[in-house]
């Protein structure tokens, strides 16, 4: 079974370099940064999962979701925080799955009662010890927002491309136009990309395809038009 095509780049050597010159990598058994493939999917198996335990819905229409994971704690990680996108709970455009996912990071690690009680200066720095796992390629606020963050790694299922192939409007900069223009940014950034797509790739195909079956545990409304929990 093709779990992935995985391409890397890294923000400190992208000055210069076109993008079209990071080729796709096939190789399930590669180990990057020292965590297998096998971690790496199961992690984005959990920002699949994240959407049904964060949405209340096994099929929600935005159907991006996203861990935060600590490998350096150890080479299988261990989860910080979730978020899914929030914009029509919240009401707020920018409340994509990856800004709600930093913003419960910050709030989990300040937490003066939780478990790491760090400051803010200390929590800020934190994140270049994090890895961000999200089901689809984050539009470019969102990726600026992982750069800014400095995260060690970034990685995402579902393409821009793949999105927008399949009705979703979207603002097609893909992220390693943004890892490009970032260079100067005081961290690195490692970017994956095109994780599991076999399984990230279902949750966004329904939604302009009334042929196209529900998630499970969802059928289609009578308009045909969504998708609800039954």
């Amino acid at each position: 079974m093709r779990l992935a095509h995985l391409f890397i780049v890294s923000a400190a050597h992208l000055h210069g370099v076109l993008a079209t010159t990071q080729l796709p990598l096939a190789d399930e058994t590669l180990m990057i940064n020292g965590v297998t493939f096998e971690t790496r999917a199961r992690w984005m198996r959990l920002a699949n999962q994240a959407l049904g335990e964060l949405s209340g819905s096994p099929c929600p229409f935005a159907a991006f979701g996203t861990v935060i994971v600590n490998h350096t704690a150890s080479d299988e990680g261990e989860l910080i925080c979730m978020g899914v996108n929030e914009n029509g709970k919240t009401g707020n455009p920018s409340s994509h799955g990856e800004i709600a996912a930093i913003t419960n990071c910050t709030k989990i690690l300040t937490d003066p009662t939780g478990k790491f009680r760090l400051t803010a200066t200390e929590a800020a720095a934190a994140f270049t010890d994090l890895s961000l796992y999200t089901n689809a390629e984050s539009c470019p606020m969102c990726a600026s927002a992982i750069r800014w963050a400095g995260f060690r790694e970034y990685i995402y299922g579902t393409s821009i491309a793949r999105l927008v192939e399949k009705g979703w409007g979207q603002i097609r900069i893909p992220s390693v136009d943004v890892f490009e223009a970032s260079f100067d940014l005081p961290y690195p950034s490692r970017l994956m990309a095109n994780v599991l797509t076999n399984e990230t790739d279902p949750y966004f195909l329904w939604q302009y395809d009334p042929s196209y079956p529900c998630p499970r545990g969802c059928s289609r409304t009578q308009s045909g038009k969504s998708c609800d929990a039954t």
